[in-house]
Protein backbone atom coordinates (compact mmCIF):
# COMPACT_ATOMS: atom_id res chain seq x y z
CA UNK A 1 0.00 0.00 0.00
CA UNK A 2 2.94 2.29 0.82
CA UNK A 3 4.23 2.49 -2.75
CA UNK A 4 0.73 2.61 -4.26
CA UNK A 5 -0.20 5.76 -2.36
CA UNK A 6 3.03 7.69 -3.03
CA UNK A 7 2.22 8.75 -6.64
CA UNK A 8 -1.20 10.03 -5.56
CA UNK A 9 0.37 11.90 -2.65
CA UNK A 10 2.84 13.58 -5.02
CA UNK A 11 0.03 14.35 -7.49
CA UNK A 12 -1.95 16.23 -4.84
CA UNK A 13 1.15 18.07 -3.67
CA UNK A 14 1.72 19.39 -7.18
CA UNK A 15 -1.75 19.64 -8.72
CA UNK A 16 -4.74 21.58 -7.40
CA UNK A 17 -8.28 21.53 -8.87
CA UNK A 18 -7.73 25.01 -10.32
CA UNK A 19 -4.67 23.70 -12.16
CA UNK A 20 -6.72 21.13 -14.10
CA UNK A 21 -9.92 23.14 -14.55
CA UNK A 22 -8.59 24.98 -17.63
CA UNK A 23 -7.66 21.65 -19.28
CA UNK A 24 -11.28 20.54 -19.35
CA UNK A 25 -14.01 18.75 -17.48
CA UNK A 26 -12.36 15.36 -18.08
CA UNK A 27 -9.25 16.55 -16.20
CA UNK A 28 -11.34 17.77 -13.25
CA UNK A 29 -13.12 14.39 -13.19
CA UNK A 30 -9.76 12.53 -13.36
CA UNK A 31 -8.41 14.66 -10.50
CA UNK A 32 -11.51 13.79 -8.51
CA UNK A 33 -11.14 10.08 -9.28
CA UNK A 34 -7.53 10.28 -8.09
CA UNK A 35 -8.87 11.81 -4.87
CA UNK A 36 -11.31 8.94 -4.43
CA UNK A 37 -8.53 6.38 -4.94
CA UNK A 38 -6.21 8.29 -2.58
CA UNK A 39 -8.84 8.44 0.18
CA UNK A 40 -9.78 4.77 -0.30
CA UNK A 41 -6.14 3.71 0.01
CA UNK A 42 -5.68 5.97 3.05
CA UNK A 43 -8.70 4.47 4.80
CA UNK A 44 -7.64 0.91 3.95
CA UNK A 45 -4.14 1.60 5.26
CA UNK A 46 -5.57 3.09 8.47
CA UNK A 47 -7.89 0.10 8.94
CA UNK A 48 -4.97 -2.29 8.41
CA UNK A 49 -2.85 -0.31 10.89
CA UNK A 50 -5.62 -0.35 13.51
CA UNK A 51 -6.12 -4.08 13.01
CA UNK A 52 -2.52 -5.31 12.78
CA UNK A 53 -0.28 -2.42 13.81
CA UNK A 54 2.70 -1.25 11.77
CA UNK A 55 3.59 -3.52 8.88
CA UNK A 56 7.36 -3.08 9.26
CA UNK A 57 9.65 -3.25 12.23
CA UNK A 58 12.46 -0.79 12.96
CA UNK A 59 15.31 -3.23 12.36
CA UNK A 60 18.19 -4.38 14.54
CA UNK A 61 20.58 -1.51 13.79
CA UNK A 62 18.22 1.15 15.15
CA UNK A 63 18.44 1.78 18.86
CA UNK A 64 16.92 4.10 21.43
CA UNK A 65 15.65 7.35 19.94
CA UNK A 66 15.98 5.96 16.41
CA UNK A 67 13.46 3.17 17.10
CA UNK A 68 11.02 5.60 18.74
CA UNK A 69 11.44 8.11 15.90
CA UNK A 70 10.89 5.40 13.28
CA UNK A 71 7.61 4.35 14.91
CA UNK A 72 6.51 7.94 15.40
CA UNK A 73 7.08 8.77 11.72
CA UNK A 74 5.13 5.75 10.53
CA UNK A 75 2.22 6.30 12.91
CA UNK A 76 2.08 9.99 12.01
CA UNK A 77 1.91 9.17 8.31
CA UNK A 78 -0.84 6.58 8.62
CA UNK A 79 -2.97 8.52 11.09
CA UNK A 80 -2.26 11.77 9.22
CA UNK A 81 -3.63 10.25 6.03
CA UNK A 82 -6.76 9.32 7.95
CA UNK A 83 -6.96 12.92 9.19
CA UNK A 84 -6.70 14.23 5.63
CA UNK A 85 -9.54 11.91 4.57
CA UNK A 86 -11.61 13.03 7.57
CA UNK A 87 -11.16 16.75 6.87
CA UNK A 88 -11.97 16.07 3.21
CA UNK A 89 -15.26 14.54 4.38
CA UNK A 90 -15.84 17.56 6.62
CA UNK A 91 -15.26 19.84 3.62
CA UNK A 92 -18.05 18.01 1.82
CA UNK A 93 -20.25 18.16 4.90
CA UNK A 94 -19.85 21.91 5.40
CA UNK A 95 -20.13 22.73 1.68
CA UNK A 96 -23.05 24.63 0.18
CA UNK A 97 -23.33 22.13 -2.71
CA UNK A 98 -23.19 18.36 -2.92
CA UNK A 99 -19.60 17.34 -3.73
CA UNK A 100 -18.87 14.06 -5.49
CA UNK A 101 -15.69 11.98 -5.23
CA UNK A 102 -14.77 11.01 -8.75
CA UNK A 103 -18.28 11.74 -9.90
CA UNK A 104 -19.16 8.39 -8.32
CA UNK A 105 -19.66 8.77 -4.57
CA UNK A 106 -21.26 11.73 -2.78
CA UNK A 107 -18.81 12.96 -0.15
CA UNK A 108 -21.40 14.09 2.41
CA UNK A 109 -24.77 15.83 2.54
CA UNK A 110 -24.04 19.58 2.33
CA UNK A 111 -25.00 21.53 5.44
CA UNK A 112 -24.21 24.95 3.91
CA UNK A 113 -21.89 26.18 6.65
CA UNK A 114 -19.55 28.57 4.79
CA UNK A 115 -17.55 29.76 7.83
CA UNK A 116 -17.05 26.18 9.06
CA UNK A 117 -16.10 25.15 5.52
CA UNK A 118 -13.48 27.89 5.41
CA UNK A 119 -11.96 26.72 8.72
CA UNK A 120 -12.05 23.04 7.71
CA UNK A 121 -10.46 23.95 4.36
CA UNK A 122 -7.59 25.66 6.16
CA UNK A 123 -7.13 22.69 8.51
CA UNK A 124 -7.22 20.29 5.53
CA UNK A 125 -4.60 22.37 3.68
CA UNK A 126 -2.24 22.74 6.65
CA UNK A 127 -2.68 19.09 7.61
CA UNK A 128 -1.89 17.82 4.10
CA UNK A 129 1.20 19.96 3.60
CA UNK A 130 2.33 19.25 7.16
CA UNK A 131 2.01 15.57 6.35
CA UNK A 132 4.12 16.20 3.24
CA UNK A 133 6.85 17.55 5.53
CA UNK A 134 6.58 14.42 7.69
CA UNK A 135 6.83 12.28 4.53
CA UNK A 136 9.97 14.18 3.50
CA UNK A 137 11.50 13.64 6.95
CA UNK A 138 10.46 9.98 6.74
CA UNK A 139 12.22 9.55 3.37
CA UNK A 140 15.29 11.38 4.69
CA UNK A 141 15.39 9.13 7.74
CA UNK A 142 15.34 6.02 5.55
CA UNK A 143 18.06 7.45 3.29
CA UNK A 144 20.14 8.21 6.40
CA UNK A 145 19.62 4.62 7.58
CA UNK A 146 20.69 3.28 4.21
CA UNK A 147 23.78 5.47 3.86
CA UNK A 148 24.94 5.81 7.46
CA UNK A 149 23.90 2.53 9.10
CA UNK A 150 24.12 0.47 5.90
CA UNK A 151 21.19 -1.59 7.16
CA UNK A 152 19.79 -2.46 3.73
CA UNK A 153 16.37 -1.08 4.76
CA UNK A 154 15.80 0.62 1.41
CA UNK A 155 16.42 -2.62 -0.44
CA UNK A 156 13.84 -4.35 1.76
CA UNK A 157 11.24 -1.60 1.21
CA UNK A 158 11.85 -0.57 -2.37
CA UNK A 159 10.16 -2.21 -5.33
CA UNK A 160 12.36 -4.83 -6.94
CA UNK A 161 13.02 -2.80 -10.12
CA UNK A 162 14.84 -0.17 -7.99
CA UNK A 163 17.19 -2.63 -6.27
CA UNK A 164 19.94 -2.19 -8.86
CA UNK A 165 20.23 1.47 -7.85
CA UNK A 166 20.57 0.77 -4.12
Amino acid sequence: MHWTIVPFFIWFLLVQPDDVRHVGQWAVRLHSVFGLVFVTLSLLWTADFLRRGLAGRPGPKLCGWQRRFHGLLHRTLVLGLFGVALTGFLLGLTSTVLLWAGGIVPIAPPLALPRASEIVGLVHYVEFYGLALVALIHAGFHLWRHLRLRDNALRIMAPRFLHRFL
